[in-house]
């Protein structure tokens, strides 16, 4: 329903031991309960910086209105039986800002899963870097393939080093680790990470070892001319959808018991290792995270109830992820960026000979709040 442009949408009015009841106008009822009003009064907020100046810590809980009506500007206003205050709201920003009505509406999820029907129709995933770089339409276009899809390949982009960057600004920053930005996907010497040999890598999440992992993940093809190298990507909440749906012991399993996860390289002076289930959800029960990597799961060190179910899960899991029916696979070109939610598209290649050409590409990482912020501001 459209409220912008309205006024007058409260029909009535009431009060009962803890909140006030609103009728509107559409047939709808709310409950607003006293503490919540008062700790959303407009005035609680700084004008300049918007964060919340007045604490509701101070005020009783047995805060109430001496008087409430719809005052001759069309406002609620509250006279409070506390700290001498009296509070104006917009009816417009009661009926968004509405619990009781969100609270009724089904969860659905921003999320577009995909399997390997993908790989008919990658050009959908494409996206020009001068589009991006040159128009909020074609930042936009990037950011909501990023966040529904979870992957998008960025076409045409410059092939110096770091000239991904300025397209990624159109972002916002990126996010430093141990690997430095960029880090550098190139086969060396003594590699303290497999990423930087020649081998094949299995679909894998990056840093899955991290309390909170990247968000997003950037890789920039700078030179692709060696025999080998194919990319490969899953969903992996399509996966786990999947499962979900047909193979719930499994699923429950991913879900409930934390695997061990564990940094591997050997330059670094620090120990990192973290707990964490293969899925996790958020409180509306969508998919939240994906950890997947068996380069760097640690030993285990579940209940030894429950060891053989966690193998089975892991193994089945870990069987899809790499199954035709869900990867696509496709070869990078020079001046693309492979860009992919980190915590949801798991990422591979295949082996490649380093002494039939030259593979290099640049990574750079982002956290998922810069592109959810980013696209919400942008589509206000």
């Amino acid at each position: 329903m459209m409220i912008k442009n309205m006024k007058k949408i409260i029909s009535k009015v009431t009060k009962n031991r803890s909140s006030l009841n609103v009728e509107w106008k559409d047939g709808e009822k709310s409950n607003f309960n006293f503490m919540w009003l008062r700790d959303n009064c407009p005035t609680a907020h700084d004008k300049d910086s918007r964060h919340r100046m007045f604490n509701i810590l101070e005020a009783s809980t047995n805060i109430k209105p001496k008087t409430y009506k719809i005052n001759d500007q069309g406002k609620l206003e509250i006279v409070w039986s506390e700290g001498n205050h009296i509070s104006y709201y917009d009816q417009e920003w009661l009926r968004k800002h509405c619990y009781t009505i969100n609270n009724k509406k089904k969860y659905v999820s921003p999320y577009q899963l995909w399997d390997c029907s993908l790989q008919k129709n990658l050009k959908s995933i494409n996206i020009e870097h001068n589009e991006i770089i040159n128009s909020d339409e074609g930042l936009v276009k990037w950011l909501e393939l990023l966040h529904y899809k979870g992957i998008a390949i960025v076409k045409n982009t410059p092939i110096e080093k770091k000239s991904a960057l300025p397209v990624l600004n159109r972002i916002s920053h990126t996010r430093e680790t141990f690997f430095k930005t960029p880090f550098e996907v190139i086969n060396i010497p003594k590699p303290n990470n497999s990423a930087y040999t020649a081998h094949g890598l299995r679909n894998h999440i990056d840093l899955p070892w991290f309390e909170n992992p990247p968000g997003y993940q950037f890789l920039h093809c700078l030179i692709n001319t060696a025999k080998g190298g194919n990319s490969s990507a899953v969903d992996g909440f399509e996966v786990a959808d999947y499962l979900r749906k047909s193979e719930k012991e499994i699923f429950e399993t991913l879900v409930s018991v934390s695997l061990k996860f564990r940094d591997k390289d050997y330059t670094q002076k620090s120990l990192r290792n973290f707990y964490a289930p293969a899925i996790s959800l958020t409180k509306d029960d969508d998919f939240n995270d994906i950890r997947f990597s068996i380069a760097t799961m640690d030993a285990l060190d579940c209940h030894p109830d429950v060891m053989e179910k966690v193998y089975k899960a892991h193994h089945r899991f870990g069987n899809l992820l790499h199954d035709d029916k869900f990867v696509v696979k496709f070869r990078l070109e020079a001046g693309d960026i492979f860009c992919f939610n980190n915590r949801r598209v798991l990422h591979g290649r295949t082996e490649f000979d380093p002494n039939s050409g030259y593979r290099h590409l640049q990574g750079y990482y982002m956290d998922r709040d810069e592109i959810i912020g980013r696209l919400k501001f942008l589509k206000k």
